[in-house]
């Protein structure tokens, strides 16, 4: 079943606009609510189906932010969306373990719930391991994190956080106390360093002693961030999570953009050079096959010219996931530009390499590739398969190069391979 969103406003202006724009920028259906009691029948109606809340605070049948208990006690996320911004109302809203506070006063504010819809989509993937051997303060702070959705591991030690750390390596963030019995915290960060860089992830230090001398010793170790236990706000302490998390994944995207096309989110020539002279290598220490294929798009200029660039994007995209569809993680798929395609397959032997990209082929030629107004367009590839070690990586692609000019120049929609041809 679909989850939804709980939208409570008794605004029936304002709930109109921000079901609309919810519904319209999310992927959730919203059921909205003008009032407590309308809230609690489609709760009771909707039990376990709904992803978030976005509460108003005061409600006709509702003053003092009672909406808030009802939601959050049925496990339901909550963001707390009102025009009043006094610090009593803030003080309560965060006292009940609200996702968030987001006044209305500011232009596009729905924007701003929005967005934190998304990120809570986002956390449920974000794993957060706590360390702390202290089980009050690390109840305290998974609790916290809990709010937001992370997924959270629990480490009593920093031997125990390095061997969770070896187990689940997609941890993106650490949160460590300072004191601990064994390993400290700035002992573990240093440790964690040893194989783990800031861009990679990300560690918060926190202790109840210390204070400056504390934030400044856990910097020079490493850390990303420092905080006092007793004294952080819990405003504080979702914002200093999410810049670190979301420092890493824009780090992250800019690393991908580098490596990656752009339109079909394969790698790019650059990523297969460098990537693939790693495998080149370490394929022939070790003895393994490996196998370069070119592959072209027949008469892909026809194709611009008859239906459009728009069009042209959109072949590119198909042949593009179908070619990922048909490769394993260990191989490397890129776009080398325009029309043109280079796969480095590990571990295949030129039989099965040949049948492998004569299906391709096949699925190419035979599939059609529906347009946005219904119009259908089919598309052929020729390719060049070479599978014999050179010296490097570079001589292997002008080998395939020379073999995908042969198929092209010989009829198209072929594989030609060294030695071997299959024909259409």
């Amino acid at each position: 079943m679909v989850k939804k969103i709980l939208l409570v406003e008794d605004s029936k202006t304002s709930g109109f606009i921000y079901k609309q724009k919810i519904e319209v920028d999310t992927e959730y259906k919203v059921d909205w609510a003008l009032t407590l009691a309308e809230a609690k029948e489609f709760l009771d109606k909707n039990q376990g189906n709904y992803f978030a809340g976005v509460l108003d605070f005061n409600l006709p049948d509702s003053m003092k932010g009672e909406i808030i208990d009802e939601v959050v006690n049925r496990d339901i996320p909550s963001i707390v969306f009102t025009g009043l911004v006094d610090e009593e109302v803030r003080n309560i809203s965060w006292s009940k373990r609200v996702v968030d506070y987001i006044p209305k006063g500011k232009k596009n504010s729905i924007n701003d719930v929005i967005s934190l819809i998304k990120r809570l989509e986002k956390n449920k993937e974000r794993v957060v391991l706590v360390v702390d051997d202290s089980k009050l303060s690390r109840t305290l702070l998974v609790t916290l994190l809990k709010v937001h959705q992370y997924t959270i591991l629990e480490a009593e030690s920093g031997h125990d956080a390095l061997e969770i750390l070896q187990k689940y390596p997609e941890v993106k963030l650490i949160i460590t106390d300072a004191i601990m019995e064994g390993m400290d915290g700035f002992e573990l960060t240093e440790k964690v360093r040893d194989d783990f860089s800031k861009e990679e992830l990300a560690i918060i230090g926190i202790s109840s002693q210390g204070k400056n001398v504390f934030a400044a010793k856990f910097i020079k170790a490493g850390a990303n961030d420092f905080l006092i236990k007793q004294t952080f706000l819990t405003e504080e302490f979702y914002c200093r999570v999410h810049q670190s998390i979301e420092a890493l994944e824009n780090i992250q995207k800019i690393k991908e953009a580098a490596v990656k096309d752009f339109l079909t989110g394969l790698h790019n020539r650059r990523y297969f050079f460098d990537a693939g002279k790693k495998i080149h290598a370490h394929s022939r220490r070790e003895k393994h096959s490996l196998c370069c294929c070119m592959i072209d798009i027949d008469y892909f200029k026809k194709v611009n010219d008859n239906y459009g660039h728009e069009v042209g994007d959109i072949v590119l995209k198909h042949i593009a996931t179908t070619l990922q569809m048909n490769f394993r993680e260990t191989d490397i798929v890129a776009r080398f530009g325009g029309e043109e395609f280079c796969i480095l397959a590990v571990n295949i032997e030129e039989n099965d390499a040949l049948r492998l990209f004569e299906n391709i082929r096949k699925n190419i030629e035979e599939t059609e590739i529906e347009l946005h107004d219904g119009t259908k367009v089919q598309v052929t590839i020729s390719a060049g398969i070479f599978s014999k070690y050179m010296d490097d990586l570079n001589e292997m692609v002008k080998e395939s190069d020379q073999m995908l000019y042969k198929a092209k120049e010989t009829g198209r929609n072929k594989i030609v391979m060294k030695r071997d041809s299959v024909e259409k």
